[in-house]
C-alpha cells in the first residue's frame, strides 16, 4: 500500500493583494515632482523622516554591500551650504553679480527637509558590484522616498547642479575616496499641485528580443 502523499500548499499569497496593488499603483502614477522653490512647511515630522529611510533600505542591494548613503541638511546647516553654492557660482562665472551670488545662497534654504544623496562608486573591496549597479540601487532608494513621501500627503524633489561635483561640495559633505554626489532630495508641502504631466506609454520604451 502506498503512502498518502499531502498535497502541496499553495503559495502564499502577498499581503493585502490585490487591494495593496492598486493602492501601490496610486501611489506610483500620481506622483509628481517638485521643485524646491514649491515646497513648504510644515516638512516631515521625525518619525515621517524615519519611515523615508527605512523605505530606502528596502532598495535592491546586490551583496548587501549598503553602496550609498544619505546626509540631512538641518536648518542651522544651510547658510554653510549655500556659501558652497556661491563659491561653485564663482568658480564658473567670476563675473557673478551681488544679486545673482543671493540667489545661489538662497537654493540652500529651500525645502523644510534636504538631503544629499551619496552613491559610492569604487574603493570598498567589491570590483565585482559595479558602478552603474551601485547607482541604481541608489535611485531604488531615493524613489521609495518619494513614494513613501507622496503618500505621506508631502511634494518631493530630486535637484542636481554642477555645485555638486565641487571641491567645497566634497568638503562639507565629508565624501570620501570612491564616493560622489548625485543629487539632492527635497520635501515638503505643496501648496498648489500641477496637473500630472503625460506618462509614456509601455510601447514607446519596451520591445522583444
Amino acid at each position: 500500500m502506498s503512502a498518502v502523499t499531502e498535497p502541496t500548499p499553495p503559495a502564499p499569497t502577498p499581503p493585502g493583494a490585490p487591494a495593496y496593488a492598486e493602492l501601490a499603483a496610486t501611489i506610483i502614477q500620481t506622483r509628481q515632482q517638485f521643485g524646491p522653490k514649491r515646497l513648504h512647511e510644515p516638512g516631515p515630522s521625525d518619525a515621517q523622516i524615519q519611515a523615508f529611510f527605512l523605505a530606502a533600505a528596502a532598495a535592491p542591494d546586490h551583496g548587501q554591500i549598503l553602496p550609498w548613503r544619505f546626509v540631512v541638511v538641518p536648518g542651522d546647516r544651510r547658510d554653510a551650504l549655500g556659501e558652497v553654492f556661491a563659491a561653485a557660482l564663482r568658480e564658473r562665472d567670476p563675473n557673478a553679480d551681488d544679486h545673482a551670488l543671493a540667489e545661489a545662497r538662497d537654493k540652500a534654504h529651500r525645502g523644510p527637509f534636504l538631503a544629499l544623496a551619496i552613491v559610492r562608486e569604487h574603493a570598498d573591496g567589491h570590483p565585482e558590484i559595479p558602478a552603474q549597479e551601485r547607482l541604481v540601487s541608489l535611485g531604488c532608494a531615493i524613489q521609495n522616498i518619494l513614494l513613501i513621501a507622496h503618500a505621506n500627503g508631502f511634494g518631493a524633489g530630486l535637484v542636481s547642479g554642477q555645485a555638486l561635483n565641487t571641491d567645497g561640495m566634497r568638503r562639507l559633505f565629508g565624501l570620501r575616496d570612491g564616493e560622489r554626489a548625485v543629487c539632492f532630495l527635497a520635501i515638503g508641502t505643496v501648496q498648489h499641485r500641477k496637473p500630472i504631466r503625460p506618462r509614456p506609454r509601455p510601447e514607446e520604451f519596451v520591445s522583444r528580443l
